[in-house]
This record gives structure tokens, C-alpha cells and sequence, in this order.
């Protein structure tokens, strides 16, 4: 008899805390087993504007965000937004994205982003990231949400983006993650680029260690390729960032670039075409890593930008 989980990552099929009967084990089973659809339902608007009430001020006052060209992204037709992403677990970019992007778009605009399993699966974050619109990071639940007109957030690098070393702080590292690029060219929606600045200055992530996360074997378990070591408070030094951190008051900014349209710039390529997909993820680094270098120049200083 087939499995029917054969396709499913190790980290769904295995209890992972307490036994077979551990509340994470069952978020993320009974998560999963609802269906694609399913799960994009989750999405409550008025629960993200409940959160807008605190988040808000927090991007305003401690991060200082400010996210520009916002018209450059699609009202009403279905987008894949491909963003870099910085600052630990905490993420500090995406609330400063989100906050301005609610404001300019408001909760009527049906808007997804991907995000690790080993996230969506915690009981408690879990459930709030579902109800903020956060989907796990497989094609059949952004090819479902861009299927109903949505505009769907992804950023390819993970783990490895978020953890990359202070020194890389100011460059794209999209992991050589082409699954993005195969959504764009299946779904025939254009690509707009989404790049921070700030967020890596919010904590000091030292050396990623990948070679310790492959030796515990949490590439294989977790689907984590690193396991950084980050200093900032309250706990000083921690590994992996899983007590989470206050993240320092850097002034952070987000630009949205001009849509890529994949077709329209290298024609009909095959989605299952290596080469012709690797030739647009790497424009698609290129732009991105353009606008990085732009926003960089324009920093003074690391914190007060």
C-alpha cells in the first residue's frame, strides 16, 4: 500500500516533542491534513488590524520603517513579492513591510506570505502567523493563493538569508532556491523584488556554523541548514536564536522594485529548464542585489542608519 506521506518533509512525520501525542506534532498533522485551501481560510483581516494596533508603533518609534514604492506592486492581480530577509527569528523587516503594507493596501487585499514548517508548527506562533496570512513554504499553497488573485511574500533564502554572518549583512543570498522562479513561470505572474536594509543591525549574527546543523542533523530533521550564534540582549549569546532576542533600534527601510515579468524578458522558458531557470534566478539576485547596494550607500551608520 502506498504512504501517503512519502512526499511529505521528515520534520511532518516525526513526533518531535514528547511523543506521538505532542501538541506540535499535532499542529502540524492536523495543519496539513485540512488541505491547501484549507489553510489559506485561516487568514482572519480583522485580526491583522487588531495587530497593526501594537505593531505599528513599534515600527514607527523603535525601527523608524519606511517602505517606499508600494504602487509598484499590483492592486487587484495576482504577484509573488521575493524578498531578502534579516534579524534572527525576529524578523524585524517583515513588520515594518507588513505594517506599511496594510496601510497602503489595507486587510481587504487577500496577501500571503511563505514561512519555515519548524514555525508554522509551534502551537502558539503557529497559530498567530496563520491567522496573519502565513502559509508553509510549498508551491501548492502559493499556487492556490495566486490562483484566487492574491499577492503571496517568499523569501528563498530562509534560514540561511535571516542567520548570514554581520559581515554579509548588505548581500543577496537567495541560497540557490530556484522554486520561486518555477512558481513565477507555471503561474505567469510577475516578480516583484522586495529589499531591506537595517534588519542585520538589529542583532550581531556571527558565523553561521552550517557544518554543526548538518552534524546534529537538523538539515535533515528541521529542514535548517545553520545554526548561528547571535549576541544581543537580554541573553547575551545564544545558539539559533530559539529563546528569541530584543532586537536594537536600527533604523530600518524596505524598497519594492520595478515587476519582472520572467515570459515578457526571456520568453517561453520550461519551467523544468535548469539552465533557462537558473539564468532568471540570477537576474532576478542581480536586481535585488542592485537595490541592496543602493540602500547601503545611503547608511551613515550601523543602528542609526
Amino acid at each position: 500500500m502506498p504512504n501517503k506521506h512519502a512526499d511529505t518533509p521528515l520534520l511532518l512525520r516525526l513526533p518531535l516533542v514528547g511523543g506521538p501525542a505532542s501538541r506540535l506534532d499535532r499542529e502540524l498533522r492536523g495543519w496539513r491534513d485540512h488541505g491547501h485551501v484549507g489553510g489559506i481560510s485561516e487568514r482572519d483581516p480583522e485580526y491583522v488590524e487588531r495587530q497593526l494596533r501594537w505593531l505599528a508603533p513599534l515600527v514607527d518609534l523603535w525601527f523608524r520603517g519606511e517602505v517606499r514604492h508600494l504602487d509598484r506592486i499590483p492592486r487587484d492581480s495576482p504577484v509573488l513579492m521575493v524578498a531578502n530577509h534579516s534579524g534572527g527569528l525576529v524578523t524585524p523587516d517583515t513588520w515594518v513591510f507588513e505594517v506599511n503594507y496594510i496601510r497602503h493596501f489595507g486587510t481587504a487585499r487577500e496577501t500571503y506570505a511563505l514561512a519555515h514548517d519548524m514555525v508554522m508548527g509551534m502551537p502558539l506562533i503557529g497559530r498567530y502567523l496563520r491567522a496573519s496570512g502565513c502559509l508553509p513554504a510549498d508551491h501548492h499553497y502559493a499556487e492556490d493563493a495566486l490562483g484566487r488573485g492574491a499577492a503571496v511574500l517568499v523569501y528563498p533564502g530562509g534560514d540561511e538569508d535571516v542567520f548570514r554572518s554581520f559581515r554579509e549583512r548588505n548581500r543577496i543570498h537567495l541560497a540557490g532556491r530556484t522554486g520561486f522562479i518555477r512558481l513565477a513561470l507555471r503561474t505567469g505572474v510577475p516578480i516583484v523584488p522586495i529589499v531591506s536594509v537595517g534588519g542585520h543591525e538589529t542583532v550581531l549574527v556571527l558565523n553561521d556554523h552550517g557544518r554543526i546543523a548538518h552534524f546534529l542533523g537538523l538539515d535533515r530533521r528541521f529542514r535548517l541548514k545553520t545554526l548561528p550564534f547571535l549576541v544581543g540582549p537580554p541573553w547575551g549569546v545564544s545558539p539559533g536564536d530559539w529563546l528569541f532576542h530584543i532586537p536594537l533600534p536600527a533604523k530600518i527601510t524596505v524598497e519594492c522594485g520595478r515587476p519582472i515579468d520572467l515570459r515578457a524578458r526571456f520568453g517561453d522558458v520550461d519551467p523544468d529548464d535548469r539552465d533557462e531557470v537558473w539564468r532568471c534566478y540570477r537576474y532576478v539576485e542581480r536586481r535585488m542585489q542592485v537595490m541592496l547596494d543602493r540602500l547601503a550607500a545611503e547608511r551613515r551608520l550601523p543602528i542609526l542608519g
